[in-house]
């Protein structure tokens, strides 16, 4: 539907998802491109790693593809989707991390790393990050979930997700004090 394109901007959501669910490809191909960016982020700021997020949001759209027919209400897609991603994340993970339940790298690699951007700290300071407690602390500060909801999604413990919040919170201020503390928050005299 070439024409029909330019008219899915203006679509609402739940229609589009409608859409998809019976298999229209386009309407698939427009939440894509709507929901692209937000998962793309979600996903290297989980994993740490830019490529390795864009593979993983690959796979969420591939996995959304397969089972967007199973969708039973498209006022859910949002909810659904992001349940969706965690759990092609956190599948892989359980596969390939060798050291998932590994405690934070040393100090010691961040104290050498370049410190001239603050979003790159921030992604270096969440990959020292063990695999649980990332993931509470990026669905938590970048998402906005709240700790039932993060405690439901990633089928954990509330309290577990509590202390994961705050722990890797600790951890990230320790990290990133030098924006505080450093060159960055003195004042010049």
């Amino acid at each position: 539907m070439p024409d029909g394109q330019n008219s899915w901007a203006n679509s609402p959501e739940v229609l589009i998802v409608s859409l998809a669910r019976t298999g229209d490809r386009d309407a698939f191909a427009e939440l894509v491109r709507r929901r692209q960016a937000w998962i793309r982020n979600l996903m290297r700021r989980c994993c740490g790693d830019a490529t390795l997020g864009d593979d993983l949001a690959q796979q969420v759209f591939l996995q959304a593809l397969q089972d967007i027919h199973r969708l039973r209400n498209p006022k859910r897609f949002d909810a659904w989707l992001k349940k969706l991603a965690i759990n092609v994340w956190r599948r892989h993970f359980r596969k390939k991390d060798a050291l998932k339940d590994a405690e934070e790298q040393n100090e010691v690699e961040m104290t050498h790393r370049d410190t001239t951007s603050v979003a790159l700290d921030l992604e270096g300071a969440l990959a020292t990050l063990s695999t649980p407690v990332r993931l509470c602390v990026v669905l938590f500060a970048h998402e906005g979930m709240t700790h039932g909801e993060i405690a439901k999604l990633a089928d954990l413990p509330l309290g577990t997700v509590k202390s994961h919040i705050r722990r890797g919170t600790q951890r990230l201020q320790q990290l990133l004090n030098v924006y505080v503390d450093g060159p960055l928050g003195e004042e010049s005299t």
